[in-house]
């Protein structure tokens, strides 16, 4: 007992190390990282007509060249956190960077409709991994402000959106898709260049039994941040369980509380819905399913309503304003800042009124700026909604991407993050095929009633959730 009185966590390490320089290198290179994915997301935006118009596809097949991202996506996000939780988050973001790179690139050259659904396919498979960036910074960052710096992280998405909005006006209308595409695959190599820079998770390390590697880690932090380590010997902890390691004591192979044997991936999933995460895990999936939904077709429905215009013009259900190209950069453009106000919010009440009463106000809140939208409204005011909308409903999304890390031990966060992030893929994967097909077939009343339902249901079951993680430690 007498060396328990001198040893620490990391969680109480990184407490006494701070935030620091180290820290802020780490967000630069996850949040490039995010930037690289919001870049992809917003592709989708803009590419869909151009295509249209040079191979004469329909308006399922357009559709299609968004679902089939989303549903690489729903498989990358389950096998990029099994790899994660068992061989290392570095070994994770250097597959998916890697294969966003590679499929995003080729995606500029593709020579015909099928191959460019293929390689988009495989680039949503890559995507699929970002929240792997997520778990790796989330478990360097003290507890007691994790949420603000979280918030801090998902500010790069914004810049990510803005960014491509801005270079799809310069680049869409002079060269035309390809270049588009191309240029947005550039971040994901860009990640690979300092990828040898990057450090290992201590407490992923930990958990494999590596304390000496950990401990290696945690003194490279407080070198570069001047802090000094708490005194002792660093151990692993957890609410039920201690093991201390000193240089007396030989870490065993066999050790119970080193997770040595990797699990399959049944036996994670099946983890996922026992009796103690049952309720959590299945309102978690629910909320980023509404939230992936709510999100990806806002940032569509910018786009659509710019394009049918024309062909619903005709149509007293949908307001008249013709529209050119540029017009319809320019809304993407402003609603793109959006996301500006909505993290500035988020950033102030996630760490003083919490998750989950943070996340139920931007939803209700989503939904009173969409509720308008039911019907023909003037373009300003329906920019305008539309800019509060995803204001909101962005916000809520870097909020549950803070929370769904934290009700999970760290042997399987980024499995548990990444199935979670699945179901979210779900949503974005129907959203094009059924709301805004809604929009292309002149029927926006009805598509903005199943944004209120869907956005409005996941309200509530973040009321459900049983858990607040406000200022907790993570779990071991």
């Amino acid at each position: 007992m007498q060396n328990e009185a001198y040893s620490y966590s990391i969680d109480e390490a990184l407490l006494s190390l701070g935030f620091g320089k180290f820290q802020t290198f780490l967000l630069a290179y996850a949040g490039f990282g995010w930037l690289s994915e919001a870049m992809e997301m917003m592709l989708l935006s803009f590419i869909g007509p151009s295509i249209r118009t040079e191979w004469g596809i329909s308006d399922g097949q357009e559709s299609l060249i968004s679902s089939v991202v989303f549903a690489g996506m729903l498989i990358g996000a389950c096998t990029w956190g099994f790899i994660s939780d068992n061989y290392g988050r570095r070994m994770g973001f250097l597959c998916t960077a890697t294969t966003t790179g590679l499929a995003g690139f080729l995606s500029a050259v593709a020579p015909n409709y099928a191959c460019l659904i293929t390689l988009r396919f495989l680039v949503g498979v890559g995507l699929g991994g970002c929240h792997v960036l997520v778990s790796w910074f989330l478990e360097f960052i003290p507890a007691p402000n994790r949420g603000a710096w979280m918030i801090v992280f998902t500010l790069f998405w914004t810049v990510g959106t803005v960014f491509q909005a801005a270079v799809a006006w310069v680049v869409m209308p002079v060269f035309g898709w390809r270049w588009l595409v191309a240029l947005s695959s550039l971040p994901s190599f860009l990640l690979l260049l300092f990828f040898k820079a990057t450090p290992e998770s201590p407490r992923y390390l930990c958990k494999r039994g590596k304390l000496e590697e950990a401990m290696l880690i945690l003194t490279r932090i407080a070198s570069l941040n001047q802090a000094p380590l708490p005194p002792g010997l660093l151990c692993l902890k957890s609410p039920h369980e201690e093991y201390v390691a000193s240089s007396s004591v030989h870490m065993s192979e066999t050790s119970p509380l080193i997770m040595r044997k990797e699990r399959n991936g049944l036996q994670v999933f099946l983890h996922l819905l026992s009796p103690s995460l049952l309720r959590s895990t299945v309102l978690l999936w629910l909320v980023f399913m509404g939230n992936a939904f709510g999100y990806y077709g806002i940032v569509l429905l910018t786009s659509e309503l710019s394009s049918t215009n024309r062909r619903c013009k005709l149509n007293p259900t949908m307001p008249i304003h013709l529209q050119d190209d540029s017009s319809l950069y320019r809304d993407v453009f402003i609603t793109s800042f959006s996301e500006l106000p909505g993290l500035l919010l988020s950033a102030f009440t996630v760490d003083k009124i919490g998750r989950k009463a943070s996340m139920y106000i931007l939803f209700f809140t989503s939904c009173a700026f969409l509720a308008p939208l039911i019907w023909p409204q003037k373009e300003v005011i329906t920019t305008c909604l539309l800019f509060g909308a995803r204001a909101c409903v962005s916000a809520s999304l870097s909020i549950v991407y803070i929370y769904a890390p934290e009700i999970y031990s760290t042997s399987m966060r980024s499995t548990g993050l990444g199935v979670a992030t699945a179901m979210g893929r779900i949503g974005g994967m129907v959203c094009p095929l059924v709301a805004v097909s809604l929009v292309e077939n002149c029927q926006q009343t009805e598509a903005i009633l199943l944004f209120e339902l869907i956005i409005f249901a996941a309200g509530v079951a973040t009321i459900l959730f049983p858990l607040e993680t406000k200022g907790c430690h993570l779990i071991t």
